[in-house]
């Protein structure tokens, strides 16, 4: 027995000291690899459900990183107009403009008639100078100047605007020109870390970070066609027209309007989708304007109580409340009191979703719309007409509002 417990304890002091010698010189033999676990009800038949584990080994990319790439293509917008009875230097000053609108500003009151400067930012899209911004940073000007973060200056081109997507175009000719790459909208989801670039208040080249708080915000009253992609990161007056970039160091929007009571960032920032963007700058670039589809009715949401009072048998639609005489969806056998449910095969559901796809359509060229007549099913066929040019209204800033009807 004896002889027993001597080699015992002299085999647990050699394998103590063999641990202390490993741990000593060869710490990773004793680390525990990471192991994939799934429940036992998982399992396949005669082996393992196939599982993807997570490299740890693998570091996450910082965001320094995106923002190095993406910062030199972010340029400082200048817009200038000619004095106007009436009108004060400061107009334009962000500190005395609501960043949410669109259109003039609210002026402060003062006698001079002095020249108006806005501020605003921008980004370079293409090797050969083209630049997206807001159109409101740009509307009216006489001339305006960009500057790029390197130092260099130029006088920028208006190649065009579209007022109903809030989007403007510009153009500037200068060599070895930093460019921004695209994004994927179809990638993005709500949680995804965002950072906002641009010029805040003139005091230069500011990065801010944030994530997607949600995707494909409407009915804000900003601009006729919405789908917004909303996000917490710090967007100031001065930020209109710069660039929400995703971890990548990828454009995915141009920042456009804040929710604010007082000009201010409150966490509710609003981008137009870089898709969108990109659309609207090929129509200008191509064409010298954007061309969408236009049908001629009043379109507004689908009131739960109006359908059960009227027993339409659908519970997602638009409901039209007006057909404009001999327009192509008159034409077609539309009339008010239908519901669109679908047009081009595309389910629609909301007032938003029927704006964007009628837009979206072919002018001159036929598409099937789906509407619901009563208890009847119908297919229409519409030929397509060209959506007329949008009239200038009024500002409004963005927030709750009540529902408005547009001729689409």
């Amino acid at each position: 027995m004896r002889r027993i417990w001597l080699i015992f304890s002299q085999a647990v002091t050699v394998a103590v000291a063999m641990v202390f010698v490993v741990s000593t010189f060869k710490p990773g033999w004793l680390q525990q690899r990471p192991q994939a676990w799934w429940p036992s009800n998982t399992r396949a038949e005669g082996g393992t459900v196939p599982v993807q584990v997570a490299d740890v080994n693998v570091p996450i990319q910082p965001l320094s990183a995106a923002a190095r790439k993406a910062s030199p293509a972010i340029v400082s917008v200048t817009a200038s107009r000619s004095a106007k009875p009436g009108a004060s230097a400061n107009s334009q000053d962000p500190w005395f403009r609501f960043f949410g609108q669109r259109g003039k500003p609210q002026l402060m009151p003062q006698e001079e008639t002095e020249p108006q400067v806005g501020l605003g930012s921008g980004v370079i899209v293409s090797p050969e100078g083209y630049l997206l911004t807001n159109n409101h940073v740009v509307e009216g000007a006489d001339q305006i100047r960009v500057r790029l973060s390197d130092g260099r200056e130029a006088k920028a081109k208006l190649v065009g605007t579209d007022p109903e997507t809030d989007v403007a175009v510009l153009k500037i000719d200068l060599d070895r020109l930093p460019v921004v790459s695209l994004g994927q909208m179809d990638q993005l989801q709500v949680g995804d870390s965002v950072l906002a670039i641009g010029n805040p208040f003139n005091v230069g080249q500011t990065v801010t970070g944030g994530i997607i708080s949600a995707l494909g915000r409407s009915g804000l009253g900003l601009s006729t066609f919405e789908n917004f992609i909303q996000t917490d990161a710090a967007i100031n007056p001065g930020n209109s027209g710069g660039a929400l970039i995703d971890v990548n160091g990828n454009l995915i929007g141009i920042n456009t309007a804040i929710y604010s009571r007082s000009g201010g960032s409150l966490g509710i920032g609003f981008a137009i989708p870089i898709d969108l963007a990109r659309q609207v700058m090929e129509g200008l670039v191509r064409d010298g304007q954007v061309t969408r589809g236009w049908i001629g009715v009043q379109p507004r949401d689908l009131d739960p109580e109006f359908a059960q009072s009227f027993k339409i048998p659908v519970e997602e639609g638009v409901l039209i409340t007006g057909v404009l005489q001999d327009g192509p969806a008159s034409k077609a056998g539309m009339k008010p009191g239908d519901v669109v449910v679908r047009i081009a095969g595309q389910p629609i559901r909301n007032t938003s979703q029927l704006l964007n796809a009628v837009a979206a359509l072919k002018p001159l060229s036929d598409t099937v719309i789906g509407v619901q007549r009563g208890n009847q099913a119908l297919d229409l066929t519409v030929h397509v007409a060209q959506r007329p040019k949008a009239q200038v209204q009024a500002p409004q800033a963005p927030g709750p509002m009540d529902e408005e009807d547009d001729a689409q």
